[in-house]
Order: C-alpha cells, then structure tokens, then sequence
C-alpha cells in the first residue's frame, strides 16, 4: 500500500519558507530548533482528526501566516507600555514585552528584589547560558505542535532564578502592539529553588483589528517544598489567534496554584503541562472564561501524577454568550507507581445565548489500584428559579443575570491569595458584564 502523505498548506508552506529564512539569524542552537520544526513538519498544523486539537482546528484556522514580528523601536516601545494594563493595581516587578521581545532597558537589573535572577533569553541563547539545560522540561509539551513551533521560532523572553521567599510578585507583561498583523514566539523559563516561594503574573494584550498570531510558552522548574502562585490573564485584540502554553514540573511536598482568565482574542488555546515529580505534592489549576460574539476559547490540560500522595485540583468556569465557543479538554494521568493519587477535575459552563456552544472532553488514564480520582462536566444555563427571586426584587434581567454569572465564576477566582491581583480579576468579571448590560 502507497503511503499517503498530506498535501501541504499555503500556512505549511509558509512556515517552512519563514524557518529557512530566519534559522541562521536567530539566536542559540541552530541544531535543536531545525529538530523541532522537522517534528512540526512531519505532522504539520494539527487538525480535527488529531484527537487533542479536535475542536479548535489550527489547519483550518490559520490560513494564513503572519510574519514573525522584529525588534520594536524605542518610541514604537515606549507607545505600546502607555496603553492601559492589566493589573495596574498590583504592586509588582514588571518584565514586558514588546511584539514578542523583551524590553530590557524598562527592568533595573541592579535593583531587583531579593532572591530574583534575570537573564534576558536572547543573550542566554547567544553565549550558551547553563541554565539553557532546563528549558523543556516536560515531556507531553514537547511533543505538541504549538509548542515546537515556539521552539522553532523562539527569538526573544527571560529566563529566572527565584530562591527564598520573594514577597514581590513578577508581573511578565506581553503587548503585541504592532500595525498590522505579525507572529511571535516568546519564552519564559522560570526555576524556582528548593524552600522559595513567589507570586508570578502574566497579561496578554494586543491591539484590536489585527490578526496578530502570538505563541507564548512558560516554563517552570519548581523544586522541593516550595509555594508558588500563578495568575494569568488573556485579554488579546479582537481579531488575535492567541496560542499558549505553560509547562510545569514540580518537585516533592510542593504548592502550586495556577488561574488563566481569559475575555480576549478571536480564538485562543491556552495548554497546561503539568507533571508532579515529587511525592506529597498539592497542584490547583484553575479557569475563567468569558466569551461573546464568535469568540472560540480552549483550555487543555494534561496533568501527570508520577508520584505518591500526591493531590490535584482542576476547576474551569466557562461562560459564553451570543455565537461563541467553549472548549475544555482536561487529562489527569496516573501511572501504576503513583499509588494514593488524589485528583478531581470539573469543567462547568453557562450558556447565555441561544446559539452559544460548549465542548467537554474531561478524561483520566488510571493504571495505579489506590487512588481517588473523579472528573465531571456540566453544561446549562442559569437557574431560572433564581432569576425570577432575583427580578422579583426589582432587579432587571441583565443585572441579575450579571450577579448570577458573578457567583458562578467567583468560585474559580476565590483562592487567589494576592489580593491585588484578586481584586483586579473580580474587576475584569465586572468589566465584561458591564460591557453585557
């Protein structure tokens, strides 16, 4: 029998003639960026039939490739970080990011807090950095698409050094601000040392009416009895094609807590690669989704439990109005070593809109006989008894509506410990439904 191979898309091919013209210009080593793009290649963009991206078809949704965005001016820099941002409210070593490219004359290297390393990625790249050693640390995100792409590409982002107990969160502010439509591929690699523990904040914003494509990955290495918070929000332009990944392995008797709030971008993946490594170990993962119009946002996630007595929590709170669509496809994993797992994932969504949509793929792979573990999705819309108790107190429709969507995404929200950064996702929830009302 004949082997079938796919024809290639003009996106493909525009990818492959994008690598060849800039793999000899970009920093680091030329050898394992040619390896991830042959990988991408062989596969190509994945589609419907590839099982993990069954509902957000990036062959068919990227038709076209945007070029991959060069080093900003400094006025094209200084107008970008004017604009308004997310988390303004939090108090927080900033490190942005202008069109994929970190802005390192607006960090004081000789000021940092104490117990933070800064490394600018590209400069790590170029002279062979050691800590370049820990960058792609989770097997299940290697093999993904979206993230060889990124290593494919990757010209620019930060690499961090985090030991004790840092009080003063870092904020990675991304902006993609350019004109017209560009490409980028940032990565973060954060190592957290054995005992620290730190908040780690991330905004995405780009402009509105561009087709910006950007592929942003993050990293972290987190070692033994360590404490570390993570909070993330989406709030791209309203035509980006938003790509996202976190990867994370965690060591033993560690905590780790992670929400991505997502209003933004025409469609956005946003993937979670956890492994826990070590035993005695506590991951939460949470979401918040709000989407109107046409809006299409995925949450994946893969969570590998490869130790004992470990314990993970995955909560996503979905809401969706209009014509849009919601994805959640979550994995917990549980080898037959990783005796006395304790792993719960929930996917619940709203439906507001008569023509809103929600997928739901929560799966486990058990191979270990002790352990408790539970998935479960719903999907409805908001309870109608409520709502009329709501009204009949002379509360209009949309206000109750709004106080109802409140209660249902609070939940995902609530065990923010920082409370700046809380505060400023409750007022992200209330700017989209104001905008609703």
């Amino acid at each position: 029998m004949a082997d079938v191979t796919l024809m290639k898309t003009p996106a493909e091919t525009a990818l492959a003639q994008a690598f060849e013209s800039a793999k000899t210009t970009l920093p680091g080593n030329a050898e394992s960026r040619a390896q991830a793009f042959e990988q991408f290649n062989l596969r190509g963009l994945p589609h419907r039939r590839v099982e993990e991206f069954k509902y957000t078809d990036l062959r068919a949704l990227l038709r076209e490739i945007a070029p991959f965005a060069g080093v900003p001016t400094a006025d094209e820099t200084k107008v970008a970080l004017q604009g308004s941002k997310a988390f303004s409210n939090v108090a927080a070593l900033q490190v942005p990011f202008v069109n994929g490219h970190f802005v390192r004359e607006a960090v004081d290297f000789h000021n940092l807090p104490e117990g933070i390393e800064l490394v600018p990625l590209r400069e790590a790249l170029a002279d062979g950095h050691e800590w370049l050693a820990h960058l792609s640390p989770v097997p299940w995100a290697s093999d993904n698409p979206v993230y060889q792409l990124n290593t494919s590409f990757m010209a620019d982002g930060v690499m961090i050094r985090v030991a004790g107990s840092v009080e003063t969160p870092v904020h990675l502010r991304f902006v993609t601000a350019a004109a017209s439509a560009v490409a980028t591929a940032t990565r973060v690699l954060v190592v957290v040392e054995e005992g620290s523990s730190f908040t780690l904040i991330e905004s995405h914003e780009s402009t509105d009416g561009a087709n910006h494509q950007p592929n942003d990955v993050v990293e972290m290495l987190v070692g033994d009895r360590t404490n570390v918070q993570h909070v993330r929000q989406n709030a791209e332009g309203d035509r980006t094609l938003a790509l996202s990944t976190l990867a994370l392995k965690i060591g033993s008797e560690a905590v780790f807590n992670s929400i991505n709030v997502v209003t933004g971008a025409a469609t956005s993946r946003h993937q979670v690669y956890a492994i826990l490594n070590g035993e005695n170990t506590n991951l939460r993962v949470n979401g918040a989704t709000m989407l109107k119009g046409t809006q299409h946002g995925d949450s994946t996630l893969v969570v590998e439990h490869n130790a004992l007595h470990c314990e993970s929590r995955e909560l996503f709170k979905t809401v969706v109005d209009d014509e849009a669509t919601g994805v959640f496809q979550g994995k917990i994993i549980v080898p037959h070593h990783a005796q006395k797992t304790d792993g719960r994932m929930m996917s619940a969504a709203l439906l507001l809109g008569e023509n809103a949509a929600m997928n739901n793929k929560p799966e486990l792979e058990i191979f270990a006989d002790d352990v408790q573990c539970a998935h479960g999705a719903t999907c409805g819309q908001l309870d109608e008894d409520l709502l009329f108790y709501l009204m009949a107190r002379g509360l209009p429709k949309k206000e109750a509506e709004s106080l109802l969507v409140q209660a249902f995404l609070g939940e995902a929200i609530e065990f923010v410990e920082n409370e700046s950064a809380r505060e400023a996702l409750v007022g992200t929830v209330e700017s989209w439904l104001k905008a609703r009302t």
